[in-house]
């Protein structure tokens, strides 16, 4: 048998998104930047997209930038809103993703900003006293925090950092990879002023995403050169990926009270299957914790060991597709930096099991009886 619970990293594409890509694939290839009859056709469908999108998240449609994912996302707000408003702090944590933490790091080893980070509790959870405290402290700051945490599904009180920010004048980004899609984001009324996502994150194509820049909150461009996407992102647009992206946000918010109630359904059937069969095991951050955190996300960990950095490969093996954090980060020798700040010295292991809406109980019980046989085999060994 084999399984994926890897949905963090990426979503298998649905087959209504798929549908919809492909005339863009082999009939309607027109540049949409050429004035032509095919150049027309293919603006027009970009920009209906852009619209259904705009209507779904409560913005208007100039305010979503289409882009390769939501790493370019990140990329291009931060450095962005740093050049644009000549911000010299940033407020951010030691556990972002890499996309906005590498960024940022960068960004101060240049000596552009000074980098401080906000206080978490022993969950990871954002200690809002203290972000209370430095935005009062720093003027014309920029905070960078994500929706949830990629790794261990933390839940940011997203509302209540925008007012914070907001009352203070100070610049809000917030990573939204792992929530849109996942949950209704409505634009009017949390007031980020911008915001990454990626569509293989909720069953879209790899290789698109956008981001939400409002619309008194503009930046200067990150990638230059032909002026598409309002001169905002140059080069010539992913169609089809522009296509999937909008037909994959449609789908979700057409389908996202029963896609909550089963997969959150299935993440508590985990819980309830792991608490049961293997003594000991606990739960990295606020995963199991069905209003603090994401309902995609289980993060769980292991009794310790000597073994455990073997796990995700034996797992593997058994056919379970699974991961020990990011997926940014496979290969890297240096493990999560997420577990490694809330756990430093931790023997215990990391797994990351992250779901769908095509995964089963099935498929739970049988990933619970492997990890079961595996950390088994570990403690006698």
């Amino acid at each position: 048998m084999r399984v994926y619970f890897d949905n963090a990293a990426t979503t298998p594409l649905d087959l209504e998104v798929f549908e919809a890509m492909k005339p863009f694939m082999l009939e309607d290839y027109g540049n949409p930047s050429s004035t032509h009859s095919h150049g027309r056709k293919v603006r027009s469908a970009i920009e209906s997209a852009r619209k259904k999108m705009a209507d779904l998240l409560h913005c208007t449609a100039g305010e979503i930038i289409f882009t390769s994912g939501g790493t370019e996302a990140d990329n291009t707000i931060l450095n962005g809103a740093i050049e644009t408003y000549g911000i010299k702090t940033v407020i951010s944590s030691p556990i972002e993703h890499h996309a906005v933490e590498q960024t940022l790091h960068r960004i101060a080893a240049q000596n552009k900003i000074q980098l401080v980070n906000v206080n978490l509790d022993d969950k990871g959870h954002v200690d809002y006293a203290h972000l209370e405290t430095l935005l009062s402290k720093h003027s014309n700051a920029l905070v960078s925090l994500m929706h949830a945490n990629n790794e261990i599904g933390n839940l940011l009180d997203i509302q209540k950092v925008a007012d914070m920010a907001n009352a203070h004048g100070a610049y809000f980004h917030s990573d939204t990879v792992q929530t849109i899609g996942h949950y209704r984001h409505d634009l009017s009324k949390i007031r980020v002023h911008g915001l990454a996502a990626a569509a293989h994150k909720f069953h879209g194509p790899k290789g698109v995403g956008f981001m939400f820049i409002r619309k008194d909150k503009k930046l200067r461009p990150f990638i230059h050169g032909g002026g598409q996407e309002r001169s905002m992102r140059g080069g010539t647009e992913n169609v089809y990926g522009i296509i999937g992206l909008a037909k994959a946000l449609e789908i979700a918010y057409r389908d996202m009270d029963e896609h909550i109630r089963l997969v959150s359904g299935l993440k508590q059937y985990m819980i309830e299957r792991l608490r049961e069969q293997i003594p000991g095991v606990d739960f990295h951050g606020d995963s199991a914790h069905p209003e603090r955190s994401l309902y995609t996300v289980l993060n769980v960990c292991l009794p310790e060991s000597d073994d455990n950095d073997m796990i995700l490969f034996n797992l593997d093996l058994q056919g379970i597709s699974v991961s020990g954090g990011s997926a940014c980060s496979s290969g890297a020798v240096t493990g999560s930096h997420v577990l490694g700040t809330l756990y430093p010295g931790s023997k215990r292991g990391a797994v990351r099991f992250s779901f769908s809406k095509f995964n089963t109980k099935e498929e739970i019980d049988y990933a619970v009886g492997k990890l079961v046989e595996l950390t088994s085999a570990e403690i006698k060994n």
